[in-house]
């Protein structure tokens, strides 16, 4: 898809929206000067500015140039965005696309002219590398909705269409995951100061094992197990490593913790 007579906003540029900036231009589909960020605090984006994005505190300013509008506030002031955008929001030129947690199409549409179209994204940080894991979802009667949203962000990392209703599991597995992965990887990193290795040895032996173990998965395409069997011996030292984990709780503490993430995403949006 060709996105060179459009252009991008990004309304709510904080840690996900700047994010979602870094890897739309690393992807080199929008040019910084063809993306719109809005903050409050227009000051925290001043970095932005100096490199060519179009920076402002308006977000109908934000609006009325550009034809994609990603929604990325906090769920707690989608509200006053939307009723911010409703008069400048065109259904004839605009396709938003919420990164909200909790907030549903229906209830964003609600807050809008009818008839725009609207999809949802979750991505996560790694978006900002071109390496996120995306989820996204649209109204059924807009296929376009959802072939332009899929069409942006599988330029940023892989994208996985589901149901509405599985994306506040998709906000635990994916957008919260990155915390429980990168927290897994400082945990095998202080394991390994234990051990004998400094700091900065120890975290990057951790942070390349834990990339080659994602990317053997990816591209073997076999189950983890499997791949952990080929590693383990009898009597060996890495069974006994697995068992002592085990022992400890660390894949209930996972699975815990992802449940936990689920039912708390899905309470994040309350409508007003």
């Amino acid at each position: 898809m060709n996105f060179e007579k459009q252009s991008v906003a990004i309304l709510g540029a904080g840690n996900i929206g700047c994010s979602i900036a870094e890897g739309l231009t690393s992807a080199g589909i929008f040019t910084p000067d063809r993306i719109w960020l809005t903050r409050r605090r227009v000051e925290k984006l001043q970095d932005y500015a100096t490199r060519g994005f179009r920076v402002t505190s308006d977000n109908a300013e934000a609006v009325q140039n550009t034809d994609i509008l990603i929604v990325s506030v906090e769920p707690h002031q989608l509200d006053e965005i939307l009723e911010e955008l409703n008069p400048a929001v065109d259904k004839k030129k605009h396709l938003i696309i919420s990164v909200v947690s909790g907030a549903t199409i229906d209830t964003i549409a609600r807050q809008l002219p009818q008839g725009v179209p609207i999809s949802r994204a979750m991505p996560n940080t790694a978006i900002a590398i071109r390496e996120s894991m995306t989820c996204i979802c649209s109204e059924s009667s807009n296929p376009k909705a959802i072939d332009i949203t899929k069409a942006i962000f599988d330029t940023v990392g892989h994208t996985q269409a589901i149901r509405e209703e599985q994306m506040t599991s998709a906000t635990a597995l994916c957008a919260c995951g990155i915390a429980f992965f990168l927290r897994a990887i400082r945990a095998a990193s202080q394991g390994g100061i234990e051990i004998g290795f400094h700091a900065h040895e120890s975290l990057a032996m951790a942070t390349q094992t834990a990339k080659g173990a994602a990317s053997l998965l990816a591209a073997m395409k076999n189950h983890p197990e499997f791949e952990i069997d080929r590693v383990t011996t009898p009597k060996g030292c890495t069974i006994s490593g697995l068992n002592q984990m085990e022992h400890g709780g660390f894949s209930s503490a996972m699975i815990k913790g992802i449940l936990v993430s689920s039912e708390k995403a899905e309470k994040l949006y309350q409508k007003k």
